[in-house]
């Protein structure tokens, strides 16, 4: 293996305790502007920073990730259909490998549909993609996607991790099942567990533990950090148990630790409180004035009229009288 791709793998995978954590955010490539991820550049500014490595597209890596930053980027090269499209395995490869050069991507990723319409050209797409970027020390991830018709048992997951890592796949993002332990063991290169849908913190961080536990390296969690309500304890949580070993009840309790320590919600909360307060004073204060202002001076003259009329009344019986 040559210097520049041990270098690059050793920059997403640590050395140290051949651990890893990637965060996810290339949904946008077949999902569109995914919830909570419609801002990416806001999503991912706290982020990056805690994690090992950023899967991203390159539209959002030019638009939306920092310049100086010196998180490695895992590019996603693969795409062509969209989630309203008619098959989602459909599939090609759709940057070239000069502009991920000038990207400056420490890995490839592209997705393959084993068992799918489109499976030939997905993994001849991988071949492919393995011999070109391997010109230039860059190593290649493989995606075992899955679709609607296809499962996630040890089996298949076996099969489709096995294949990836055939063509020559450097590292393997897969899902995790029932039996992980047969899946790591029938595939010779470093396995990375998909996060998948959004799930409970607590969920979350299980699957993060067992996944370590049956033989992943780590995992590539997008929706069960940046949908959670609290990203940084979360991925803070996740990160304990990758390069930490914490067990789950430690890592949920640190998050719920991190949660109760988050200062931002509060002043948020502040400055809406005083404007409605300020609004509120100034506008009752003058009403009262004039109201008051109002009434005086219209009760006023008119007890004085009505003591004018009342003496002459009174002097008229004196003349009678007389």
């Amino acid at each position: 293996m040559d210097w520049g791709l041990k270098n690059r793998l050793s920059s997403i995978i640590k050395p140290q305790n051949n651990r890893a954590l990637m965060l996810a955010v290339d949904h946008g490539y077949f999902l569109g502007p995914t919830e909570k991820l419609e801002d990416p550049k806001k999503v991912i500014a706290p982020l990056l920073k805690h994690c090992d490595s950023l899967m991203v597209t390159r539209g959002v890596q030019r638009a939306s990730v920092s310049a100086t930053a010196d998180t490695p980027m895992v590019l996603r090269v693969s795409g062509g259909s969209s989630i309203i499209g008619e098959d989602l395995s459909q599939e090609d490869i759709t940057v070239s490998i000069e502009d991920a050069i000038r990207l400056n991507a420490s890995a490839l990723a592209m997705s393959i549909f084993v068992g799918s319409k489109y499976e030939y050209q997905t993994i001849v797409n991988l071949g492919k993609l393995v011999s070109e970027a391997e010109k230039y020390g860059i190593p290649v991830l493989a995606v075992t996607a899955v679709g609607k018709e296809l499962g996630k048992d040890a089996r298949y997951l076996s099969l489709a991790c096995r294949v990836a890592a055939e063509q020559g796949a450097h590292i393997v993002k897969t899902y995790y099942c029932d039996n992980f332990e047969k899946v790591v063991q029938s595939c010779p290169v470093p396995i990375i567990v998909a996060g998948g849908k959004k799930i409970p913190e607590r969920d979350a961080l299980q699957l993060t533990y067992n996944a370590i536990k049956a033989g992943a390296v780590g995992v590539d969690m997008g929706r069960n950090i940046w949908q959670s309500e609290h990203p940084v304890p979360m991925i803070k949580a996740a990160r304990a148990i990758i390069h930490g070993n914490l067990n789950v009840d430690q890592a949920f309790k640190l998050y719920k630790k991190l949660v109760s320590e988050e200062p931002k919600k509060k002043p948020q909360n502040n400055p809406n409180q005083k404007k409605s307060n300020n609004k509120k004073k100034p506008q009752n204060n003058p009403n009262q004035k004039k109201s008051n202002n109002k009434k005086k001076p219209q009760n006023n003259p008119n007890q004085k009229k009505s003591n004018k009329p009342n003496n002459p009344n009174q002097n008229k019986p004196n003349p009678t009288k007389k």
